[in-house]
């Protein structure tokens, strides 16, 4: 049996957050977090319980020490996140919001030790995980690292491993606009349950519908796919079943960085555990709608505790009908 439920792979950067509204330039208060999407969704498995195991490099420096003891206190297992002495942490600032806005951010992350990510990163041990999560993140960062992806990738669905895909665009990180879609695509046709937003889908499919983009991926391979539709909830299809799942209510919508993040949470988490597609959509509406509600891109993802006395209680009564397909 493997020593992990989870693999996840990426890179997580230092976050310098304001502590006053207003431009990045005027702001002189600043407290340190951390930040990244792939991350994310793992500190979020593992609050709920799952064993996770994160793949990773970090540069020799403070923010490096800052990032790993981070996720370690979060019960990540960091045994594979190398230490790159020649090339430093990749970190941001983000401008502080509480109205529901897109926050400022800026990046430093070119030439990070994570973009220098490659298939000699890949530990055999981590090969054993019961499941990997992947976003179009990481191929972004370098060729190496898109390298690495694929190859990753490839040997977890081959080894029958199961695989979910969020495309996460970066469009900024990429050389063209049409290399990132050839690229994303590629890495979605190997993933069982692709997690697109609903402008992404649009974007690297050319369909509008809903139903048009998720049948695009199901042909090229996906068991299932789950359209995020905003605060409208989202839209789920495979290959015998589909529907819609409406979105939970939020009443004040602090900060919508992790949004996302916290759907492929639930989504992960419910599949995991033999939940029905449709009740792992309403999981996950649930968690994302939780994460708008905190200031953080991850502050907001729930403890296992913190699900079942919230979600499960509020949800015990009206569960979404259920969907025919579930993989493990």
């Amino acid at each position: 049996m493997s020593e992990f439920d989870v693999l996840s792979f990426g890179e997580t950067m230092a976050m310098l957050v304001a502590d006053q509204r207003g431009d990045l330039a005027s702001v002189d208060q600043f407290h340190k977090r951390i930040a990244g999407a792939d991350s994310n969704v793992a500190i979020g498995l593992s609050r709920l319980g799952f064993k996770v195991a994160w793949l990773s490099r970090v540069g020799a420096d403070s923010l490096g020490r800052f990032v790993t003891q981070t996720l370690e206190n979060e019960g990540l297992d960091c045994r594979h996140v190398a230490v790159d002495p020649e090339h430093p942490t990749g970190f941001q600032f983000k401008s502080l919001t509480v109205d529901g806005s897109d926050p400022q951010v800026e990046y430093f992350r070119r030439s990070s030790a994570a973009s220098h990510l490659s298939i000699g990163s890949i530990a055999p041990a981590l090969l054993d995980a019961r499941h990997v999560h992947a976003t179009g993140i990481v191929p972004a960062l370098s060729g190496t690292a898109r390298e690495m992806s694929f190859e990753l990738m490839s040997r977890m669905r081959a080894a029958g491993r199961s695989l979910s895909f969020d495309p996460n665009l970066r469009p900024s990180l990429w050389g063209s606009e049409s290399t990132m879609i050839t690229a994303i695509n590629r890495l979605a046709a190997l993933a069982h349950w692709v997690l697109p937003g609903l402008s992404e889908g649009r974007l690297l499919t050319g369909f509008e519908d809903p139903a048009d983009i998720a049948a695009f991926y199901l042909d090229q391979g996906a068991e299932a796919v789950a359209i995020k539709l905003g605060p409208h909830g989202a839209y789920y299809r495979t290959h015998l079943d589909q529907g819609f799942v409406a979105g939970v209510p939020v009443q004040t919508v602090v900060d919508t960085v992790g949004a996302g993040d916290g759907f492929a949470v639930g989504m992960i988490s419910a599949l995991l555990e033999n939940h029905s597609f449709a009740d792992a959509v309403q999981r996950a509406n649930w968690i994302g709608s939780r994460a708008v509600q905190s200031r953080g891109d991850m502050e907001g993802l729930p403890s296992r505790a913190e699900m079942s006395a919230e979600f499960e209680t509020a949800f015990a009564s009206r569960l979404a009908p259920t969907g025919n397909l579930c993989r493990t």
